[in-house]
């Protein structure tokens, strides 16, 4: 994420044109895309009843329908940065109640979220700061900050969710109705530049990288 950020923040980044900083964020919408539909909702719902899953879902969209709603409404901005977060941290969980049982397959799903949260962390940045007099080195700094939660969700993970599979997917399953929701409402509207169809390459080529790891580990 403060990697992403960083790139965002660079004097070369910044002379991007319009089309290549669009297309960077469907990029990272099309990976969040991927966590859903390959990571989030396959390893959720070999855990939870069919009304469980469901509810956790649906339940997940309207709460960050309703924390989108007030964003707006306090002139706030950070769609971007609330879901590159919904993605991160539940899958972080994963990773440490996956690593007694399946070590490969978590050492591959944090390069999987290693790759997903640059182009993540980039929009998120220029989301943030977008409009605003904000020093740009301090949002790399708290970006820093916030990734620091990924090593204390994955060994919450690793201590308490290992033997708690229904609790892990209800999270997860409910991370991913909220991913959903921003992606529709604010990643992709974002990302469309209105004047070429290239951008929205940038979104396949982010689910594409979230398709290969999930061919990868087979």
């Amino acid at each position: 994420m403060p990697l992403g950020a960083a790139l965002a923040l660079s004097a070369t980044c910044r002379k991007l044109p319009r089309v290549a900083t669009h297309g960077i964020m469907a990029f990272g919408g099309g990976a969040l895309l991927a966590a859903i539909a390959m990571v989030l909702v396959p390893h959720a719902r070999e855990d939870l009843s069919m009304g469980v899953a469901l509810a956790a879902f649906a339940g997940g969209g309207v709460v960050f329908f309703v924390v989108d709603r007030c964003l707006a409404a306090s002139g706030a901005r950070g769609a971007s940065l609330l879901a590159m977060l919904l993605d991160f941290l539940p899958e972080a969980m994963a990773i440490g109640a996956m690593l007694t049982a399946q070590t490969k397959q978590a050492i591959l799903l944090a390069a999987l979220i290693f790759l997903q949260n640059l182009p993540e962390g980039f929009a998120a940045f220029r989301d943030v700061v977008k409009g605003r007099r904000i020093h740009g080195g301090r949002i790399v700094l708290f970006f820093a900050g916030l990734a620091l939660l990924g090593p204390v969700c994955a060994a919450l993970g690793f201590s308490f969710l290992t033997d708690m599979p229904d609790v892990l997917g209800f999270i997860m399953m409910f991370a991913a109705g909220g991913i959903l929701y921003l992606i529709f409402q604010d990643i992709a509207p974002a990302s469309h530049d209105g004047r070429t169809w290239l951008p929205a390459l940038g979104a396949v080529l982010g689910f594409t990288l979230g398709l290969a790891g999930d061919l990868w580990i087979g």
